[in-house]
């Protein structure tokens, strides 16, 4: 039975709250399917022994058609819906057939151990499948319900998070989850945020930095502003997704859809004419019904049906467990076929944390007035190097002026006016668009700059003032990650940044990047990740998801790298990882072919026993209990064979023992 359609028949019913009192309602929709099950087998095995002890017909009828009720009462439901609104046939429908089938000619034992077997294995399936939903549903648990609110007179109340506005003032105390997405305004402490980005060191984090819900505050009680609301937050965000991956079919599994919509309607037409052809040549009726509701029954593409979706969500559980999101099964086939990966530079393969290291002005300027006037430019800015500056400014000591009408030139820098007049700072581009002819002294000393690997900055107005040089070490981990890649079979690994060549060179050099295409604009990128595309066919970018955002799309695979907290990497991304562990993403590439691998053992699987079994019943034939078996149990060891995906998880670096979290109280 499809996971799809249990759910649609009420077998997807959502376990348990433990906050809430557990009352026959709650049991019920948990474990509907076993006690369908026990009933069925009950009034089955009461039917069977008044039928043997020559109990009148009608109480032996009634007692057969209870179990016929509780067995099939859900499969009967999810496939009349099935069949209206999708106008198609599935499994649950055909057992059903089947059933009744038996039942019309006598046979109310067998078809009774028909919709026994399958309603068992529905349940088994439930259960087995509710393994991968906890792993999914486990990210519930990590947004409290409830959170110490700070009063303007001072004091403290427990509020429901839901009701907490941006601006609120919360408490958050030594081994309580962080409520909500936050900034500290007082307190330190060490957080874990393995439920975000799957990596379990804590982080020290003190006034000024973000705070996430669902993290946990290991040993410093902290005050927190609230920057979002409950339902903005990131964990709020990944739970979104995780929900919304789950839904979305993979190209695999869309094409066994399609084919299934044939296949069942052909096992139906088959059925009848195995019915009905025999009786015409002289065989008995009932012999002939029972050999066609027996190959109805192990034609049944119930296995196949389970052969993508089981491994797929699997798959999406462990990645999401490890700080790895996958929007959809159709980006995991596409993570599977990656025969090239692009990466941005700065803030990717790099730390992403830049700093100032020369700042030289043109004579005539000081070298506080370049730092100045670069820091009021920059301010406009949210790129990383504009970024260094502003904070190298600020630990001189220098208060740059305010800057007005800032306006980003794309890959080149930005342009504001201070004080009634322009200035300007970017990379070369920009040079050549401001000035015709600038000082060639500066110019080389830029480049001997480059040469040591570091990015330069040009800041002007009507001549040029000055270069500030600012260097991004390579990310640790880095050139394991990329090694790692190629030995997956990765064909080619290239850089696409706008930074200048030099600075580009000796990154990947240090990398282990195949190729590097440097000093681009993002239309550029672009054009690269299609040229890219045309030559090795599945090709991912890994960004930001911010200013990679046009090549992110343009490529098989978008990845955004380093997402937790930032909402248009968490939207513009098919793969986000929330953490800069570039190892993740050579983990997400192995889990990936081991999801497809998986997916193929299935179906070859589910094809092959449906054969055997086929051939059986068509030459020496096979009791229909038998038949049961071995279509239920083909099911039941596909979903096995799929949970296999659930072992393991990405981890770089030690984990450490972490307190149970614990909820705010009074």
């Amino acid at each position: 039975m499809r996971e799809a359609d249990a759910q649609q028949a009420g077998a997807g019913g959502a376990p348990v709250d433990t906050g809430r009192r557990l009352d026959l309602v709650a049991l019920w929709r948990q474990h509907h399917l076993a006690f369908a099950t026990a009933g069925c087998a009950l009034f089955l095995i009461a039917g069977g022994l008044l039928d043997g002890s020559g109990a009148p017909l009608i109480a032996t009828t009634v007692l057969f058609a209870a179990a016929y009720v509780c067995g099939g009462t859900f499969s009967l439901i999810g496939g009349i819906r099935t069949l209206i609104e999708e106008k198609r046939i599935d499994v649950d429908l055909l057992m059903v057939l089947a059933s009744l089938a038996a039942a019309s000619i006598g046979e109310w034992v067998e078809g009774g151990i028909l919709l026994f077997l399958f309603s068992l294995s529905n349940a088994l399936q439930y259960y087995a499948m509710d393994r991968t939903r906890r792993a999914i549903t486990a990210l519930m648990s990590l947004r409290p319900r409830v959170a110490l609110l700070k009063e303007p007179g001072g004091g403290t109340r427990l509020v429901p998070v839901d009701s907490l506005a941006v601006g609120d003032v919360i408490y958050i105390r030594p081994g309580e989850l962080v409520p909500i997405d936050g900034v500290i305004i007082s307190g330190s402490s060490y957080l874990n945020e393995a439920s975000i980005t799957g990596e379990s060191i804590p982080i020290d984090k003190s006034v000024g930095d973000e705070v996430f819900g669902g993290t946990l505050n290991q040993n410093g009680t902290l005050e927190v502003s609230v920057t979002k609301t409950a339902e903005d937050t990131v964990i709020a965000k990944i739970i979104r997704m995780v929900e919304e991956a789950q839904s979305e079919e993979a190209p695999t599994q869309r094409t066994i859809d399609t084919i299934e919509q044939y296949y069942a309607a052909a096992v139906v037409a088959v059925t009848v004419l195995a019915a009905v052809i025999p009786p015409l040549f002289g065989q008995a009726w009932s012999d002939s019904v029972y050999r066609a509701i027996t190959l109805m029954v192990v034609a049944s593409p119930c296995a196949v049906a389970m052969a993508v979706p089981a491994p797929v969500v699997a798959a999406i559980a462990n990645g999401a467990r490890s700080g790895i999101l996958f929007k959809g099964g159709i980006h995991i086939e596409n993570m599977a076929e990656l025969k090239a990966v692009a990466f941005d530079k700065t803030g990717t393969l790099t730390e992403g944390t830049p700093r100032v290291t020369d700042v030289v002005p043109v004579s005539g300027t000081g070298e506080e007035e370049l730092l100045s006037l670069a820091a009021a430019i920059e301010s406009r800015s949210e790129h990383l190097l504009a970024k260094a500056i502003v904070a190298h400014a600020k630990e001189r000591g220098v208060s740059p002026p305010p800057a007005e009408q800032a306006e980003a030139v794309p890959g080149q820098g930005i342009v504001a006016g201070i004080g009634g007049k322009t200035f300007w700072a970017g990379n070369r581009r920009l040079v050549a668009a401001m000035l015709a002819d600038p000082p060639r002294e500066i110019l080389r000393r830029a480049e001997r700059l480059e040469e040591e690997g570091k990015t330069v900055m040009f800041v002007g107005g009507d001549r040029l003032l000055g270069i500030i040089a600012v260097i991004d070490r390579l990310r640790p981990g880095a050139a394991e990650a990329l090694r790692s890649l190629k030995e997956s079979g990765v064909q080619r690994i290239v850089m696409l940044t706008g930074d200048n060549h030099r600075a580009a060179a000796a990154i990947a050099a240090q990398a282990g990047v195949d190729e590097v295409h440097s000093q681009l604009l993002p239309n550029e990128k672009v054009a690269l990740i299609e040229a890219l595309r045309r030559t090795y066919g599945s090709v991912a970018m890994v960004g930001d998801g911010v200013n990679d955002a046009p090549a992110l799309a343009r490529a098989t695979l978008g990845i955004a790298m380093g997402a937790a907290g930032t909402d248009v990497a968490l939207e513009t991304a098919d793969v986000v990882l929330m953490s800069n562990d570039l190892g993740k993403l050579a983990y997400a590439l192995k889990l990936s072919r081991r999801a497809k691998r998986i997916i193929w053992q299935n179906i070859i699987f589910a094809l092959g026993v449906i054969a055997v079994l086929v051939a059986t019943v068509l030459t020496s034939g096979i009791v229909l209990a038998a038949g049961v078996v071995g279509h239920e149990g083909s099911t039941l060891l596909v979903i096995a064979n799929s949970l296999r995906l659930l072992v393991g998880r990405h981890q770089t670096k030690t984990a450490q023992a972490v307190a149970a979290p614990a909820q705010p109280s009074a």
